[in-house]
């Protein structure tokens, strides 16, 4: 029974499950959204909301405890220098889950997390990426 156990264990040992949760957060850190198993989705909300306070204190000790988290230095210094100035007047909750339904090979259920106010950033990307594809058509027809 797993009564009263408070970790998910995501299906993989100790060493593993905290590489991927490592790895999960640093392209939610860079990318500011991601689109992962719901399960994964729970676990990364509250291991991000704990990052994001830490950036938010912005000593040097904090820096020095997301660096053992986060594995690229790009990700750590856009955690302190645009993400935690975003959120410097709120009090938690600085990650939104959305559930899309299963996937279709195994049925598991999938979501996005992104952090609040991302929206944005979300948005310009896929633009850009649909501007991108546009550009390459022309590209192609011009041939």
């Amino acid at each position: 029974m797993r009564h009263r156990k408070p970790i998910h264990r995501l299906g993989r040992n100790p060493s593993h499950r905290k590489a991927l949760v490592r790895n999960l957060l640093t392209s939610l850190i860079e990318n500011e959204s991601i689109k992962t198993t719901l399960g994964r989705c729970k676990v990364l909300k509250g291991e991000g909301d704990k990052l994001i306070t830490i950036g938010k204190k912005g000593t040097l000790a904090a820096r020095r405890l997301a660096a053992e988290t986060l594995f690229t230095d790009s990700a750590v210094a856009k955690l302190f220098g645009e993400i935690a100035p975003r959120f410097a007047e709120r009090h938690g909750g600085y990650s939104r889950i959305i559930q899309l339904g299963q996937r279709r090979g195994d049925a598991a259920d999938i979501a996005i997390i992104e952090l609040v106010g991302s929206e944005h950033v979300t948005t310009a990307a896929t633009e850009r990426k649909i501007e991108k594809e546009k550009e390459e058509k022309e590209e192609a027809k011009a041939e």
